[in-house]
């Protein structure tokens, strides 16, 4: 396959709450090892978007593909064991593991070996290398130790991400992964997201435009549940409509 294809797609997907449509008509194309972002005002939609693409919502018409599979009835696990990840605006990370013991879980869990937890610890050991390898890699050696409840909630967002590259995904989907983040873990994670997408794919949904600008191949714009322009950041931020949704309508 061409590094442009599709790998991710939405067609026509529409999700109604009771008398409420949140999403309609909505097409999505996220090409093969490019970082696409999913922006919009407040409202907009983008979170129904992104929940109903990893599957923890229904979509009340359209379907999803997932390297040409349709995916539209399948549930979130399964579409995680096809190499499909997200992380969340909540940092979910085991609490009372140590950061070590979070990576070391996902890395189990990666290899299909998910009972280990009651072999010998030479058998554990095993993973030791790889697991210092990705904390050192988002900033957390220094908190190999420490418990994860006992993080700020920065380090929390970069240990949740971690995990997730301990996963080894072939698609990897943030939701606000720069959300509640200092300037310095912004950039980290910027660094990280960039590092993590070569030879990956990412969707994620941002509010910070410095970093959508920074990391995006291309950008869908969504407004009113519906895509109200998509394409690079130079070409959508000049986009009138675009600027309008954003700023409000000019006197």
């Amino acid at each position: 396959m061409a590094l442009t294809d599709a790998v991710l797609e939405a067609r026509g997907l529409t999700k109604s709450f009771g008398g409420f449509l949140a999403v309609k008509d909505v097409d999505l194309t996220v090409r093969r090892h490019t970082i696409h972002a999913l922006i919009g005002p407040n409202g907009a939609g983008k979170s129904t978007v992104f929940n109903l693409i990893t599957k923890f919502l229904m979509p009340t018409s359209g379907t999803i593909r997932l390297n040409g599979r349709d995916i539209t009835a399948m549930k979130p696990a399964s579409l995680a064991r096809r190499g499909m990840v997200r992380s969340f605006q909540i940092s979910s990370v085991f609490p009372h593991l140590t950061c070590a013991q979070n990576v070391r879980v996902a890395l189990q869990r990666q290899r299909n070996d998910s009972f280990y937890f009651w072999r010998s610890e030479q058998v554990l050991e095993e993973h030791d290398d790889e697991v210092d390898e990705i904390l050192e890699s988002v900033g957390l050696m220094g908190v190999h130790d420490t418990l994860a409840v006992e993080l700020p909630y920065g380090r929390k967002r970069l240990l949740e991400l971690a995990t997730t590259l301990a996963l080894k995904p072939e698609v990897l989907l943030f939701d606000e992964p720069m959300a509640g983040m200092s300037t310095a873990d912004i950039q980290r994670v910027v660094d990280l997201v960039r590092k993590a997408a070569k030879g990956r794919t990412v969707l994620m949904v941002e509010h910070n435009m410095g970093v959508v600008a920074d990391l995006s191949d291309t950008i869908t714009v969504l407004q009113r549940g519906q895509v109200l322009a998509e394409g690079p950041y130079a070409e959508v931020s000049k986009d009138p409509e675009v600027i309008s949704a954003y700023m409000g309508s000019q006197p």
